[in-house]
């Protein structure tokens, strides 16, 4: 249906296309390249801080734990101390008249920090050493008294056989003072570990990794998730390496932390720029192309109704003449002719005014209308192309129509084609009729078109010839799709075998 002799200008516009899009790309690594070095930089930062970070929670455990291990230490050394005294108390009083008892005394005098109470099977209160209470007013362990110092079971000490005494003891208050010490830097140590300043997300569970002890820098409704725990869990112990921690009274710990949300954002920064600029250039794209598209409608608009306003007076004119050879009884054959080329320039002003208005459409018979601009066409085109309409049984198909308008779609097909045959050739027009559509294919047996060319040839100014505006098949879309709600492509084109043009109408 076309000839491709020379570049034309949208051949042009769109070498301009790639090269504006080549520096965009350009333009767009570039600001990606440098943004991931500053990237890379802040995360390596934060990777520095989360280093440190777990250097010191891994020392400051390890100081925690070996706090604990004196402390254990301390109560194993008390514990004996306790044993000591039960049994030197019991030596005291069973030793005879001549045991030397000093040694047993020393050690029971040397005692100034444990709490003891001997008491008899009645707990009744025998002696007492390191308590802040006075014997001769405390009679019996019971009570308060007794629930304190039964943290630990009593020694049982036999001063002579079937007589049973009970050696009651507790913690020191230096050992007491050193537990709440230690239990103080525990919790300090857990405190700092889920509110730390480097913004780490952590969770501190128990050994079985299914009860959360603590968290910090989650989300509390997501921590809720048991799911979304285990799953979170799994992933941290991925990333790094979970720190173990045994306490006593609270048993092994696991704390399991990852990468601050921070330098995980930091990860997917350049993509969301990208993104960013991506849907910047779209949206300036499609503002461009309507500005643009806006702007050719206004020219094609005021070129057309500005033609239609040229043509009025010299086909008036034209029209005045052929009336009066008419009269003159001049050619017959000619004045006819003369006259249909005068209806023909009235019809051609008319489609020109009604260029951007809405025209009327009116239910007609699409058949009619394609035979009578064929048969408008074939005096005035080569003998040598052949024109062939092909309908279904039913001549009739009514559809939608404006006929002026749409035979400037056909004439405009028709007239490509016979340029892209050079003048030689045959133009095939199939009309098939279904349930809602018509379906109109124009089919020649010209030159072709590159497959890459299938939807440019309907942007305005493309043409293939040396004369010409390139509008009669950007008109033509328009016709059909803005005017007629219809479709109008290329079906099928084979370069040097020849082109189909498909229009569909809704009936």
């Amino acid at each position: 249906m076309f000839s491709f002799n020379h570049l034309n200008i949208y051949e042009r516009k769109r070498r301009w296309k790639w090269i504006l899009f080549a520096i965009a790309v350009l333009i767009v690594t570039i600001s990606l390249w440098y943004t991931n070095i500053l990237v890379q930089k802040i995360a390596s930062e934060e990777r520095v801080k989360l280093k440190m970070w777990a250097d010191a929670i891994q020392r400051k455990a390890r100081f925690v734990a070996y706090t604990e291990n004196f402390f254990l230490r301390l109560k194993a050394e008390e514990q004996k101390r306790v044993h000591q005294l039960a049994m030197a108390t019991q030596k005291l009083a069973t030793a005879s008249g001549n045991t030397d008892i000093t040694f047993f005394s020393e050690i029971i005098q040397d005692n100034t920090t444990i709490p003891v109470i001997l008491t008899d099977e009645n707990d009744l209160i025998i002696s007492a050493r390191n308590i802040d209470f006075k014997v001769d007013t405390v009679k019996h362990l019971h009570g308060r008294l007794k629930k304190e110092f039964t943290r630990y079971p009593p020694l049982i000490i036999e001063f002579f056989p079937g007589n049973k005494n009970y050696f009651y003891y507790t913690d020191s208050r230096l050992f007491s003072e050193l537990r709440l010490v230690l239990d103080d830097l525990i919790q300090t140590f857990f405190s700092e570990v889920v509110e730390n300043s480097a913004s780490v997300p952590v969770i501190i569970t128990d050994s079985t990794w299914k009860k959360v002890l603590a968290y910090g820098n989650m989300d509390s409704l997501q921590m809720r998730d048991t799911n979304f725990v285990r799953k979170t869990l799994t992933s941290m112990a991925a990333e790094n390496t979970p720190i173990a921690l045994n306490l006593e009274g609270i048993g092994s710990n696991i704390i399991f932390y990852k990468s601050s949300y921070l330098l995980t954002q930091l990860k997917f920064y350049p993509l969301f720029q990208l993104g960013v600029i991506a849907l910047f250039l779209f949206i300036a794209y499609m503002l461009f192309s309507t500005a643009r598209r806006s702007e050719q409608n206004q020219v094609w608009v005021g070129m057309a109704k500005e033609t239609a306003h040229q043509l009025g007076t010299p086909i008036s004119s034209i029209m005045a003449w052929v009336e009066l050879m008419k009269m003159n009884d001049e050619n017959n054959d000619m004045v006819g002719e003369l006259e249909k080329d005068t209806k023909r320039l009235g019809t051609i002003a008319d489609r020109f005014s009604k260029i951007g208005s809405s025209p009327s459409l009116k239910e007609d018979n699409v058949v009619r209308v394609i035979r009578e601009t064929v048969d408008y066409l074939k005096p005035r085109t080569s003998k040598k192309v052949s024109f062939t309409i092909n309908t279904p049984h039913d001549e009739a198909i009514i559809v939608p129509l404006n006929p002026g308008l749409f035979e400037w779609v056909i004439e405009n097909l028709c007239k490509n084609s016979t340029d892209a045959m050079v003048g030689n050739g045959s133009i095939t027009i199939d009309i098939m009729e279904e349930k809602k559509l018509v379906i109109i294919d124009v089919t020649d047996t010209g030159k072709g078109i590159p497959r890459s060319q299938f939807k440019t040839i309907f942007h305005p100014g493309y043409t293939s010839k040396k004369r010409g505006w390139g509008l009669g098949l950007t008109l033509s879309r328009r016709i059909i799709k803005e005017y007629h709600k219809g479709k109008i492509f290329v079906k099928n084109s084979v370069v040097d075998q020849g082109t189909t043009i498909r229009i569909i109408l809704n009936k």
